[in-house]
């Protein structure tokens, strides 16, 4: 019988037998269940060109006293048998090493825990000359004494005309089914080994998303009367011509192409070896047997018939991957023909018929839910139909702003569930490249915006297709943007009919993401006040007056009404006296709004804007005392005091400080609190303001702080000096007031009750290790029982009282003793 761990050295991690049989073949050679807990903290698995590959890092602790070791492992197998395998600990026997097996049960038992990666092939197909370059110089200089013979090898014969290697292009089974060479009988041997790949249970798919019910992705019944009324309609090409494996459109586009070239061109058709896109010089060949056709043409209308068919997006994220490309390659060979007087007649005859396509079109009238949209096409027959037939260009442009999938699900001018985010993965699952197909959308409609510039007409025809068809915020946006720049050239006057149609957009999107506070709000509020800055005027007015429904209070009062009267935005609009006043009006009243609307938010806004305005001011104050009745936090309130007495008010800021007082408590333990300096600032304001202020806060004081420190503090600097000193000076005679005389009394006393308390609920749980820091405590304590007459007797018979009450910690009253007798 066969070793189980030989037959494992030809098979892969399928069946549980086989499983077991490798473990306990290898168990007895460091204990894979052991490794298997300490392996893999990462493990990848990938298609490399013809088989699977399995690759991931073992650790393995070391013996007494040695450190763990790390072990790079590499597993191949191909159709379910391990070919071969690689291991840093080099033990090469009849048995695969515990590193292997370990490896492999890892793979078995935590599959999901494993990243699936593509296969390199097609990897190295989605990247453009640049990234293949620096793939591979990347690659060498990783690896240069083990592959830099080889890439110097293969260099030489690409770089050698006429080489083997550079006899075939190409994801190479392509090539051999489509060879000119290939017999028949070979053709239709491969033809069958390819069917009975595609149907092993073990061989991966082309594509496939198998999580989603497969019975929803199917096309509706015939990318009736009923759906047609919809808006909806059936499609025959569930499988498009255009991302198809087998690329036939392509294909036969190329060999028709290289059929014209002129003899003396070099450059390939296949690879892109010029950084510079650059006209291919083609002729009309003709067609044998067709007269007045040529390839040329065929091409031509090859290349748009593909593109232009109604056909469904495939299922997976590579799958649909591979449409755009072939889209952008075959587009890329169609902008190297020089287009003369008969292509530009195929154009026009071609583009007719895509408009009267029907179903078979992705041009039609009514579209399949699902079907792949036509941007990127449209975009090039736009560019190319343009100079010759604009009516033409403009209405399948037009018909091809379109994108179904999301027509269906929300109406014109709603925006998605998360508005700036174009990928919308929730509600479409499957429709992996959506945001590349949105930005394609949104390229379409910035080309003929820019290309209608000067007509009213296309450019609000335009406009509503916009509105109608881009359903992301910040897709409308970037158009805003571009449409603004392209009206307000540098060296010309603005064009006020696409600055209008900027505008337009632009409170499109600030309506759109009212209610979605993101990072990207204040750069589009910037940009619309700047956007109506250059309209005019009016523009600003309108927004102002109509603020509400376009931003929050916040961005109302702190950008748009700030922003719309600098006298930047004043100076560019060389208004005259009345015209700027009705401005500034316009602004106070927007202030005003929102202050009532958010006032801790905008209260301080209003007030800056007003000030210059006595009732407008007024008005603003009143808001502030109102909103002070209604919850307006002490916070707010202490930063709009403090406004107050910068702009010379100190009555209006003492006003405001008692409001945020009485709503203020701040505990025994918080003497770190937020508001410490905001109360310490009230209190020097109601002393500078005199005997009376002081006298009135101070019962607030009382009320609302019950730290011990803050009060002896608040009362040591009203015993500096008197109360009433302004900043001239004035009344040096006054003598300061007394800690042992009204108003200070009242506080001197609070001040000594928190001691008290404080003291005791400290000790009730305090640790040997805070010893020292209520010592300091009790220190301070006694600065402020000294600052009354009898103060020295009280403090005495507040240790006496500590003493008795708390003899047990021994220690702790034995340091009392020794600090205070």
């Amino acid at each position: 019988m066969e070793p189980p761990a030989a037959k494992r050295s030809r098979g892969c991690p399928a069946g549980p037998e086989e499983r077991d049989a490798g473990a306990g073949a290898a168990r007895g050679r460091g204990r894979p269940e052991a490794l298997l807990d300490l392996s893999a903290k990462r493990v990848a698995e990938s298609w490399a060109f013809e088989q699977f590959h399995l690759s991931g890092n073992i650790r393995e602790p070391g013996g007494p006293g040695e450190p763990e070791r790390l072990y790079h492992v590499s597993i191949s197998f191909d159709r379910c048998k391990i070919t071969s395998v690689s291991c840093g600990c080099d033990n090469r026997d009849l048995f695969y090493c515990a590193h292997v097996v370990a490896l492999s049960l890892y793979r078995i038992r935590h599959a999901r825990q494993v990243e699936l990666r593509l296969p390199i092939s097609e990897t190295l197909s989605q990247m453009n000359r640049d990234q293949l370059q620096k793939f591979v110089q990347y690659l060498i200089s990783a690896h240069h004494t083990e592959v830099l013979p080889t890439a110097q090898r293969l260099a030489d014969e690409i770089l050698l005309l006429g080489s083997e290697i550079n006899l075939v292009h190409g994801a190479l089974w392509v090539c051999v089914v489509l060879s000119p060479h290939c017999k028949p009988e070979e053709r239709a041997g491969w033809l069958q080994l390819l069917s009975r790949w595609d149907k092993l249970d073990v061989c991966p798919l082309e594509e496939g998303n198998y999580s989603f019910d497969s019975s929803s992705l199917q096309p509706t019944v015939a990318p009736s009367p009923e759906l047609l009324q919809k808006g909806s309609t059936c499609i025959t090409n569930t499988e498009g011509w255009v991302g198809h494996p087998l690329d036939p459109i392509g294909c036969l586009c190329r060999a028709l192409l290289e059929a014209c070239r002129l003899e003396e061109e070099t450059l390939t058709l296949y690879s892109d070896t010029s950084p510079e896109k650059r006209k291919v010089a083609y002729q009309h060949v003709p067609v044998p047997g067709s007269p007045g056709e040529s390839y040329l043409v065929l091409a031509l209308e090859v290349a748009l018939l593909g593109l232009g068919q109604q056909r469904a997006l495939p299922e997976g994220l590579y799958a649909q991957d591979k449409v755009v490309r072939n889209e952008e390659q075959l587009l890329a060979l169609l902008e190297e023909v020089e287009l003369d007087e008969r292509l530009v007649q195929v154009l026009r005859k071609q583009a007719g018929l895509l408009l009267e396509g029907g179903p078979f079109s992705g041009f039609g009238e009514v579209l399949f839910r699902e079907s792949v949209p036509m941007h990127t096409c449209a975009r090039y027959l736009f560019t190319a139909l343009l100079p010759h037939d604009p009516d033409l260009a403009y209405r399948l442009a037009l018909r091809a702003m379109r994108l179904p999938v999301l027509e269906t699900a929300f109406p014109a001018g709603e925006p998605h569930p998360n508005p700036l985010d174009s990928i919308m993965s929730n509600r479409f699952p499957r429709w992996f490249i959506l945001g590349h197909l949105e930005t394609r959308q949104c390229e379409l409609a910035s080309t003929m915006l820019t290309a209608a510039k000067g007509d009213p007409k296309w450019l609000h025809a335009v406009l509503g297709s916009i509105q109608q068809n881009i359903h992301s915020p910040a897709l409308l946006f970037k158009l805003a943007q571009d449409a603004c720049k392209t009206a307000t050239p540098v060296s010309a006057p603005p064009d006020t009919t696409l600055l209008g149609i900027a505008l337009e957009l632009g409170l499109q999107v600030m309506r759109m993401t009212l209610n979605v506070m993101t990072w990207r709000r204040r750069e589009m509020v910037r940009w619309l006040v700047s956007c109506a800055t250059e309209i005019g005027p009016q523009a600003l007015i309108n927004i102002m007056q109509n603020w509400y429904s376009l931003f929050t209070p916040v961005e109302a009062a702190t950008i748009v009404a700030v922003t719309g009267t600098t006298q930047a935005t004043l100076l560019r609009l060389q208004l005259d006296t009345s015209r700027r006043e009705e401005l500034w009006a316009c602004a106070r009243t927007l202030a005003l709004q929102c202050a009532m609307k958010d006032p801790q938010n905008c209260a301080l806004p209003a007030l800056t804007l007003c000030e210059k305005n006595h009732s407008a001011f007024e008005a603003a104050y009143q808001i502030v005392l109102d909103a002070a009745a209604g919850g307006l936090g002490h916070a707010h309130l202490f930063t709009v005091a403090r406004y107050m007495e910068h702009r010379g008010l100190p009555l209006r800021a003492y006003k405001l400080a008692t409001l945020a007082l009485a709503q203020l408590s701040i505990a025994f333990n918080q003497d770190s609190h937020p508001a410490v300096n905001d109360v310490l600032w009230a209190c020097s304001l109601s002393h500078s303001l005199g005997r009376h202020e002081l006298s009135a806060i101070v019962p607030l004081i009382i009320r609302s702080i019950h730290c011990a420190p803050m009060l002896s503090d608040i009362l040591r600097r009203w015993t500096l000096s008197a109360p009433g000193l302004g900043p001239l000076g004035a009344r040096r005679a006054a003598k300061p007031l007394g800690a042992d005389r009204a108003p200070l009394c009242q506080l001197l006393d609070a001040a000594v009750t928190a001691y008290i308390t404080t003291s005791h609920s400290r000790l009730t749980h305090i640790s040997p290790r805070h010893y020292g820091d209520f010592i300091e405590f009790l220190g301070k304590a006694r600065e402020t029982f000294l600052l009354a007459p009898d103060g020295h007797l009280q403090f005495a018979q507040f240790l006496e009282n500590l003493k008795q009450t708390y003899k047990g910690k021994k220690k702790l009253m034995l340091l009392v003793r020794e600090r205070f007798g």
